[in-house]
């Protein structure tokens, strides 16, 4: 009996501190979310650490200037307002997607626009998304990405170099919507492109050094 109510508290401890990490993230919590976090402070400018999922003195200390900056409270605790401000949710992503969507979308966006404007970045994964409601593609992140000969970085290597900070923020701008590329489904550099047909599609708009057309 002793050992029934021993164990009912333990696991009414653990439940009680799963819904806690589920409802914030604090000093000395690890996962994706906090990866998101430190995305997303980095690219606004308040987070030069690595994205490391950990959040450590660094990850909270720049909490804190976001949330003194936002006028929110500033406990360095990245709660739900401060999560809102950060456009962070804490549900899955909009339409379904997941986390390896989000981060197979974001290792194809800094591979793909290394050096892009973040809005050069952001229509990048815009257009893998596109392409997803377009009945000519697959209907899935990893399906277009791995369609056999559609994106130059799975042959050049750049696929598998480390992910830029800004390209996490981007991928995750894209999965909510923002499409700076006007609807686009593909892209190209005109520097480099050496294929008349892309050449022929109607352009929307051109980001940096890249073309985005229909």
């Amino acid at each position: 009996m002793k050992f029934l109510k021993i164990f009912t508290v333990f696991l009414l401890v653990a439940v009680l501190s799963a819904i806690s990490v589920l409802a914030y993230s604090a000093y000395g919590s690890r996962g994706e979310e906090v990866r998101e976090i430190q995305a997303r402070l980095a690219a606004l400018g308040y987070y030069n650490g690595s994205i490391d999922g950990i959040y450590g003195v660094q990850t909270k200390n720049a909490v804190k200037r976001f949330q003194q900056d936002r006028n929110l409270t500033v406990d360095g605790i990245a709660g739900e307002k401060t999560l809102a401000a950060l456009n962070i949710n804490d549900n899955d992503y909009s339409d379904g997607y997941t986390s390896a969507d989000y981060n197979l979308l974001a290792r194809v966006i800094s591979a793909e626009a290394r050096g892009e404007s973040y809005a050069g970045q952001v229509a990048v994964g815009a257009v893998i998304l596109n392409r997803i409601e377009h009945p000519s593609f697959p209907d899935t992140v990893a399906g277009v990405v791995y369609q056999p000969g559609a994106f130059s970085c799975l042959y050049d290597g750049q696929f598998d170099e480390p992910i830029a900070d800004s390209a996490y923020s981007a991928a995750r701008d894209a999965l909510t919507g923002l499409d700076p590329s006007g609807g686009a489904i593909y892209y190209y550099n005109p520097k480099t492109a050496t294929n008349k047909w892309i050449r022929s599609r109607p352009v929307i708009t051109t980001i940096g050094r890249h073309v985005f057309c229909q």
